[in-house]
């Protein structure tokens, strides 16, 4: 087996152990890259099937042309889609201009919050890598969060052999996190190997492409002519700016990722 292989058949085995010992379980699907590997991965391990729904949190301030690719995606694979928007803070003028922070909490984790209140999930599995940003290098791959969405990070087991922590209180659920172990370039060299279907806002246009996807107001192109799977690997073998340079909310303050996914942020 090759790296890609053994990254595969890892984060195969967590979502089959996922689906096995936990309750009602749903998907985040942000409409990136990650989250759209993870589909691809789980549908390999569920033999083409999603056996969960897929749930996007809608801010209404996304890049038009995810929406679009989310509506298209989720109709060729006929996936079982949750769209949730935390109407009651977008009919009181939540956004951007409020300040980043206070948006993200308002739009995205209360949001979260009321879609698993509402279809009483137990676990959700995200596509967070470790590489990414600091405080997600801290995470579990089975990650409690209490009845509140918050993260302890100072209190995790190990996860020592593969033994991951499934037991609960009720209220509580497990972020379970199947590319944890993944790095920037396994994506898209896993990307290019099994030809998967990914949004084309990652590629250069006329000198720039989003690194990273999320909220139009918040995200910001970097200069770039990789055009193509492999000039972007290429460019990210090169590179020393960080993934998420261009996501405004993480230069709010230096610990601004680990307040809001002390909350609950995915």
């Amino acid at each position: 087996m090759d790296r890609l292989d053994t990254l595969e058949a890892y984060s195969i085995y967590i979502l089959r152990e996922a689906y096995k010992k936990l309750g009602k379980l749903g998907m985040l699907w942000s409409i990136g890259k990650d989250s759209t590997v993870l589909l691809w991965l789980t549908l390999k391990a569920f033999f083409g099937h999603c056996p969960f729904p897929l749930i996007h949190i809608d801010t209404t301030y996304k890049i038009p042309e995810m929406i679009k690719y989310r509506d298209k995606i989720a109709k060729e694979y006929k996936l079982d889609l949750i769209v949730h928007k935390n109407e009651d803070a977008l009919s009181q003028g939540m956004g951007p201009q409020h300040g980043r922070l206070v948006c993200c909490k308002a739009l995205k984790t209360e949001a979260l919050q009321q879609v698993i209140d509402k279809y009483e999930f137990e676990g959700l599995i995200v596509g967070i890598r470790r590489d990414e940003e600091g405080s997600r290098s801290k995470e579990r791959i089975f990650s409690e969060r209490n009845k509140d969405l918050e993260w302890d990070y100072t209190n995790q087991p190990p996860e020592l052999w593969d033994q991951f922590k499934t037991d609960f209180p009720k209220g509580n659920h497990i972020r379970v996190h199947p590319i944890l172990h993944w790095n920037e370039i396994d994506i898209w060299e896993y990307i290019k190997r099994e030809n998967i279907p990914i949004i084309d806002l990652y590629f250069s246009q006329d000198g720039k492409r989003y690194r990273s996807l999320g909220c139009a107001p918040c995200t910001s192109k970097i200069d770039s002519n990789a055009s193509t799977i492999d000039e972007i690997i290429e460019e990210l073998k090169n590179t020393n700016i960080s993934e998420r340079a261009g996501r405004a909310q993480d230069q709010e303050d230096a610990y601004a990722m680990q307040k809001l996914r002390k909350d609950g942020y995915m």
